[in-house]
């Protein structure tokens, strides 16, 4: 196991005490299950994010993580670009386009921006799918017995999860 240096495990920045501000937030925001209004969403239709390489975020996405490629077709809003889609289960897609000629820069983590996609995926699945991204050289960082953070073919954070949907950390968070 090798840790992604931008997943690390030492803090950096300002880290103070938090617990009586969260459990404010708490009381004022949160409520039980019985009492909630359903969501107004039906769920994720896709997550799209973006490449430098059609056929190498296929390898990656196809090949190492074993999510099938459903649907790849130009898009619609900017001439020359693939859209294409994996499907991450449950009805979920992962979308991705290419951007050929835009000039788009490297990564960069800002307020607002995406931090990481978390996955869930069975534990069987988790186990085999971690020897795979091990083997292929990807760096891994896992966290809990649960997590397992990389990064994918153009820097995009991701996570692998083996709770189940809706359970993080053996707390239920849906």
């Amino acid at each position: 196991m090798t840790t992604a240096p931008h997943f690390g495990s030492e803090h950096d920045g300002d880290h103070p005490d938090r617990d009586d501000e969260w459990a404010a937030l708490r009381a004022k925001h949160l409520r039980p299950a019985d009492e909630r209004s359903p969501s107004s969403a039906r769920g994720v239709h896709h997550q799209a994010l973006i490449c430098s390489d059609v056929e190498q975020t296929i390898d990656f996405y196809q090949g190492l993580l074993e999510f099938p490629l459903t649907e790849l077709f130009q898009n619609r809003d900017y001439e020359g670009s693939t859209h294409f889609f994996f499907d991450i289960g449950n009805g979920n897609a992962l979308a991705f386009f290419d951007f050929p000629g835009l000039g788009l820069g490297e990564y960069a983590e800002v307020l607002g921006g995406h931090h990481h996609l978390a996955i869930s995926v069975p534990p069987d699945n988790w186990e085999r799918l971690r020897g795979k991204l091990v083997a292929a050289g990807v760096e891994t960082f896992v966290v809990g017995g649960s997590s397992i953070y990389f990064a994918g073919p153009d820097g995009e954070r991701l996570e692998l999860i083996n709770d189940p949907l809706g359970e993080m950390y053996g707390m239920t968070v849906l």
